[in-house]
C-alpha cells in the first residue's frame, strides 16, 4: 500500500496546477507560480522597506538574545510577571550569576546598531518610519552603553528599555504590514491576469513557515483575500516546518499531492462513513476518534480563525471596522 501510495503521489506532483508556493523569509516572502507543471516565475514581491522596518523593530529581541542566558532566574516585579513561567525562565537563564560573557557579543551588536544609525538617512524611508527607526536604534545604543559601563543589568532595566521603544516598534509594524499587503496583492493580481480567471478559481496555495508563525500567518491572511472564496478554506494550505527545507518547492508540492489524492481517496474509500472520510481529508489521524472514544476523551478546541471576504475597511481577523 505504501509503495503504491508513494508512486501515485510522485506522479501526481507533475499534474498539480495552478499552484502558488510561498516561502516565508526575512524580506516578506518568496513566491513561485506553477502552472501546467511549469514553474512560471519566482518573485520577492514585497518592497525593501519591509525588511528594514522589521529588522530594526527586532532590535530589542536582538539585545535580549545576547542577554537571556545571563538573566537572574527569578521573576521580578515587572508588568505581566505572572505570565512568565518560572521554570522556563530558569532554563533560559542558564549562565552562572556574575558571568560577564555578555559584554563582548553585546558590544559587537552595538557596533552593528551604530552603523545602522549612521546609514539610516541614506535609506530614504518615509518620515514617520525614519523617526521610529531612529528612536529604536538610539535608545538601544544608549541602553547598551549604560549596562556595559555598569558591568551589570537586570530584567527590570531591560523591560524598561523595551517599553520605551515599543511605540516606535508599533510604527514599524504598521509600515511593514502595509508593504507586505501591497506587494503580495499586486503580485497576485498580475498572476491572476496571466493564467486567467478559470484557472485562478482552482488555485492551490501552499505556505511554508516555521511552527511559531504558522497560525494566522501573515502571507496566508493576505493571499486568502485574492483567492476564490468558495475554495479558499480547502485550497489555502499552511505547512508548518521545523526549519526551512532545502528545497521548499519540492516539499510544498509533495505535501500538496498527498492532500489532493487524499481528498479523492476519502470519498472513494470511506463513502460508507463520511466522518472517517473527513478525517482522511483533513489533519486528523484516522485512529484519533477511535482512541478518544476508548479513553473517554474529547478533541481539544481548534484555535484557528475562520476567514471570509471582509467588507471594505474591515479587519479580516477581528471583524472590526476602521473608523476615521
Amino acid at each position: 500500500m505504501r509503495a503504491n501510495y508513494a508512486s501515485l503521489k510522485a506522479e501526481l506532483v507533475k499534474y498539480l496546477s495552478p499552484v502558488v508556493v510561498v516561502e516565508n523569509n526575512a524580506v516578506g516572502g518568496r513566491f513561485t507560480l506553477i502552472n501546467k507543471g511549469v514553474q512560471i516565475e519566482t518573485v520577492n514581491p514585497v518592497p525593501e522597506y519591509f525588511e528594514l522596518a522589521k529588522s530594526i523593530a527586532h532590535v530589542p529581541l536582538g539585545i535580549y538574545s545576547v542577554l537571556a542566558g545571563y538573566l537572574a532566574d527569578q521573576v521580578p516585579n515587572i508588568p505581566g510577571a505572572a505570565r512568565i513561567d518560572p521554570h522556563d525562565l530558569d532554563m533560559v537563564a542558564f549562565r552562572t550569576p556574575g558571568d560577564k560573557g555578555w559584554i563582548t557579543p553585546l558590544n559587537s551588536y552595538r557596533t552593528t546598531l551604530g552603523s545602522a544609525l549612521t546609514m539610516l538617512p541614506t535609506a530614504n524611508l518615509p518620515a514617520d518610519l525614519d523617526a521610529s527607526c531612529t528612536r529604536i536604534l538610539t535608545e538601544a545604543v544608549k541602553f547598551i552603553d549604560t549596562i556595559v559601563k555598569a558591568g551589570s543589568f537586570d530584567m527590570v532595566a531591560f523591560n524598561r528599555f523595551a517599553a520605551t521603544v515599543y511605540p516606535s516598534i508599533r510604527v514599524n509594524m504598521t509600515f511593514a504590514a502595509t508593504a507586505q499587503i501591497n506587494g503580495i496583492e499586486g503580485l497576485m493580481k498580475r498572476w491572476r491576469t496571466l493564467i486567467g480567471e478559470q484557472a485562478w478559481s482552482d488555485l492551490y496555495v501552499t505556505v511554508l513557515s516555521i511552527w511559531t508563525t504558522s497560525e494566522l500567518n501573515q502571507a496566508s491572511i493576505i493571499i486568502r483575500r485574492t483567492m476564490n472564496q468558495a475554495k479558499a478554506a480547502t485550497h489555502l494550505i499552511d505547512l508548518p516546518t521545523v526549519q526551512t527545507p532545502s528545497d521548499p518547492i519540492a516539499v510544498a508540492l509533495d505535501n500538496l499531492a498527498r492532500i489532493v489524492q487524499d481528498n479523492v481517496a476519502a470519498e472513494m474509500v470511506f463513502n460508507a462513513d463520511l466522518k472517517v472520510a473527513d478525517a482522511l481529508k483533513g489533519k486528523e489521524d484516522l485512529l484519533s476518534d477511535e482512541i478518544l472514544q476508548q479513553i473517554g476523551g474529547t478533541a481539544p478546541a481548534a484555535r484557528t480563525a475562520a476567514f471570509a471576504a471582509p467588507a471594505a475597511g474591515t479587519c479580516p481577523i477581528t471583524g472590526h471596522t476602521a473608523t476615521v
